[in-house]
């Protein structure tokens, strides 16, 4: 619909005489407005109201038909939904419906506070007198309009098409709306509202439907499923199927026209960068940086460690000057020379010599000296524990207590340089084994390799035989099968000790009266008992490390090689890798969502709703006329006109025509057309009925309002037929 200024609306309201009515189509689901005469409506929106929040302020709006997305920017809409006047398909909400009509009112151009126009308003069929009463009340009252008639659409929508030729005089108007569905019998040319009939069940049940199936199919893409989205989807994509069994079997079965019958809604999607492989360019390039880098951290480096060497040979010649001057120091001045110097005795600035030359060894990278450092030791210990070999009755007390302080710090010494020792014999022994190694592979590199796998097998079995053991891999009862490992094969000598003090303590105790804990020595069996507790993990064994070292060695030596993976129940099973997503993650396909949804047209039990469907509606319809006459029910289902924005599906024509014909004796003449337009012809009709003469006999003023009360509203009834 094209933008007109308010001027221009304002200019063209005036123009029309205050004789010329104003038609309003107050549907369940869009509100449409217009004069008199005109073939289209001049506003149409969406018959709902919201009330959002500004986001700074916290002012409270009020709008009136679809928000423009831009407001979102501004006001918080996700907590005021949007709302509408109507329970089913009648006005209950008043002050909603006072927001719309002044909403209308100003997009038709009226300027003051009152409607110099009469108007008619359509409304459902047999809508209660109340609703009506009400908005009677909200027009005379509020807007001050002249007189006001009602009508309902559906009748208008068939006298319209009458007039175009499409229907006859008598038949059925069968309308599928938005939450409501009716079928109204006409006879010569007006409606009988006793023969009419309605089901709770509309457009807006299909849409409601078609959006939990999408919800459901895919859950991931909730938030694209707006309301206002899946409306268009289902308009655009969804049809009747003349038989559902058989529609749902093509696509149960897969078949070529299932595939045909697929829709695709493709999603917004931007696929991820590809990285290129890097050309010989980028590599050299890439390669020469990394050169520059290492040979800048190389020279970093290198004077780093040179000014390190300067700092301890500077280190090493005072410490030097330093025993060259206390070697010149009389015996009564040493205390004071060491006092100037910051030392306590001649052995801590030894001390500190020796250090600072093996960090200058180590700084240079020269090799270690071990018998060297080793006889250095000894006799830096001789030199520094000078009381160990003195007798004690030679001695005084001070001299016995720091006796005792050398002899134990001597038999730590001693201890590091065993341990030291020991591992030095043991890394000499290592790598004598290794070059034997070496010998047996360059001597006959195939025995060589196939003994290595041997040994690789033989230890691997040993392992997992060890595991087994201690983790039970067979039935712990006594009647373990092969494979099947006891629990006392399992223990460690700790744990079969502790189960020995447990069975022995529980034979013993169990003899007559329980007296443990009598005696100081029953306690003794929590000791022993928790002694080595908790020594269950034992560390690494010589079998895991050598089935280390053959596995690296295989490595190297066989390419062919595949180490066991080691599975481990304690460690968590690694996450799986998600896979990049693709176009046809971002892919909605309708299937049989295209026709399952307007099926409940036909079938509204499938959503809870126990009323009849829209074929055996005009059977009910036809069975509710007060007389009958096998001539004029052949007339009305000759003559059957489909409109309301539910008839726009494909294919409901031939499928209502299929299900009447079930329902009526063989041979009748049914005949069924659709609307020239099933959603604008309710209000063309409406505009061309209130542009004819006659029709101020059919309004109603505020003077015979409130003479004849709300009683005369129950009966009125306009007259189609002018």
């Amino acid at each position: 619909m094209p933008f007109i200024s308010k001027i221009q609306r304002q200019t063209d309201y005036h123009l029309f005489s205050s004789t010329t009515p104003i038609v309003i189509d107050n549907g369940a689901s869009y509100f449409r407005i217009g004069w008199a005469g005109e073939t289209e409506p001049r506003v149409v929106f969406r018959n709902i109201v919201q009330r959002p929040r500004h986001k700074a302020t916290g002012e409270t709006v009020t709008i009136v038909g679809d928000h423009d997305p831009a407001l979102l920017k501004y006001f918080d809409c996700t907590r005021s939904g949007p709302r509408s006047a109507f329970d089913s398909n009648v006005v209950y909400q008043f002050e909603i419906m006072e927001y719309i009509l002044d909403f209308a009112f100003d997009r038709m151009g009226a300027t003051g506070s009152k409607i110099d126009h009469p108007v008619l308003i359509t409304e459902c069929v047999c809508n209660p007198v109340q609703s009506r009463s009400k908005m009677g009340e909200l027009l005379f009252e509020t807007y001050g309009v002249p007189s006001i008639a009602f009508g309902v659409d559906a009748a208008f929508s068939y006298k319209y098409n009458q007039q175009q030729g499409v229907c006859d005089k008598d038949g059925l108007a069968l309308c599928p709306g938005f939450t409501t569905t009716h079928v109204i019998p006409f006879v010569e040319g007006e409606p009988i509202y006793k023969g009419c009939c309605r089901t709770n069940i509309g457009g807006f049940h299909v849409t409601d439907y078609f959006k939990q199936l999408l919800s459901l199919k895919y859950p991931y893409h909730m938030a694209r499923f707006t309301w206002e989205k899946v409306e268009d989807l289902k308009m655009e994509h969804c049809y009747i199927a003349q038989d559902y069994a058989s529609e749902a079997r093509l696509f149960q079965k897969g078949a070529k026209e299932a595939e045909e019958k697929t829709r695709c809604w493709q999603l917004p999607w931007v696929p991820p960068p590809t990285e290129e492989p890097p050309s010989e360019e980028e590599i050299a390039r890439k390669a020469a940086i990394r050169e520059k880098q290492g040979q800048r951290l190389r020279e970093m480096a290198e004077a780093k460690r040179s000014s390190r060497i300067n700092e301890l040979e500077n280190e090493l010649r005072g410490l030097e000057f330093l025993l060259n001057q206390l070697d010149h120091v009389e015996e009564s001045g040493v205390p004071a020379f060491l006092a100037e110097t910051g030392y306590v005795s001649r052995q801590e600035i030894e001390s500190a010599r020796s250090k600072v030359v093996q960090s200058l060894r180590k700084t240079k990278g020269e090799p270690k000296n071990e018998q060297a450092e080793t006889e250095k030791a000894d006799s830096s210990n001789n030199e520094k524990y000078t009381l160990i070999n003195i007798p004690d009755d030679m001695l005084t007390p001070e001299q016995l207590i720091e006796k005792k302080k050398q002899l134990s710090l001597k038999s730590m010494s001693d201890g590091r340089q065993r341990l030291k020792q020991k591992r030095y014999e043991e890394e000499l022994e290592r790598e004598r084994k290794q070059q034997l190694e070496e010998e047996k592979r360059l001597e006959n590199p195939e025995l060589y390799l196939e003994q290595l796998h041997a040994r690789y097998k033989d230890l691997s079995e040993r392992v997992d035989q060890r595991k087994r053991l201690k983790t039970n891999g067979g039935n712990t009862n006594g009647n373990s099968l092969s494979g099947g490992v006891g629990r006392g094969e399992r223990l460690n000598a700790a744990q079969r000790e502790r189960m020995r003090l447990l069975t022995t303590a529980a034979f013993d105790r169990g003899k007559g009266e329980d007296t443990f804990g009598a005696k100081d020595e029953d306690w003794q069996l929590y000791k022993l008992m928790s002694r080595d507790n908790d020594d269950d993990d034992e560390g690494p064994d010589e079998d895991d490390t050598e089935l280390a070292r053959i596995s690296l060695r295989l490595q190297d030596l066989d390419p062919t090689f595949v180490p066991k993976v080691e599975t481990s129940s304690s460690q968590p099973a690694e996450a799986p890798r998600p896979r990049p997503l693709t176009k046809e993650d971002f892919q909605i396909v309708f299937g049989v969502e295209r026709f399952r949804c307007p099926e409940i047209l036909f079938n509204p039990n499938w959503i809870g709703v126990d009323q009849a469907g829209l074929d055996e509606m005009a059977g009910v319809s036809l069975r509710r006329l007060s007389y009958k006459d096998e001539i004029l029910e052949e007339r009305l289902t000759s003559s059957i006109l489909v409109t309301g924005g539910s008839s726009l599906y494909p294919g409901i024509v031939e499928r209502l025509e299929a299900g009447i014909r079930m329902i009526r004796p063989c041979g009748s003449r049914i005949k069924i057309v659709r609307a020239l337009d099933p959603v604008m012809d309710a209000w063309r009709g409406a505009s061309a009925y209130a542009s004819n003469p006659g029709f101020h006999t059919q309004t109603f003023s505020r003077e015979d309002y409130d003479e004849k009360g709300e009683d005369w509203l129950r009966g009125y009834q306009l007259q189609y037929s002018l």
